[in-house]
């Protein structure tokens, strides 16, 4: 699921173009705050290295290296283990 970042709507689009706007509430898609790279915990608050300094991250940038963040629902590692256990040893009815 890629959200918006400002109303957490979710956006059907596939392709985030540099000036791509929600549909909802207006606000730039293409933002360091909708890249799965955003990490403040980063130099430029960035985990891509070879990026060029954003000073406003939410606003609309023309960085190459964005991708949208995708917010899908993440199962933990005992979750994902469970079912391939499940699936390796089906038993058959």
């Amino acid at each position: 699921m890629k959200k918006c970042h400002k109303c957490k709507t979710e956006s059907p689009l596939e392709k985030i173009s540099f000036r791509e706007e929600c549909p909802v509430c207006g606000y730039d898609l293409h933002v360091c705050l909708n890249c799965m790279f955003y990490d403040t915990g980063k130099a430029n608050s960035c985990r891509e290295d070879q990026t060029d300094y954003v000073k406003e991250k939410d606003r609309a940038n023309y960085c190459e290296y964005f991708r949208f963040v995708d917010d899908a629902p993440k199962k933990s590692g005992k979750e994902e283990a469970g079912e391939l256990w499940d699936t390796l040893f089906k038993k058959s009815s």
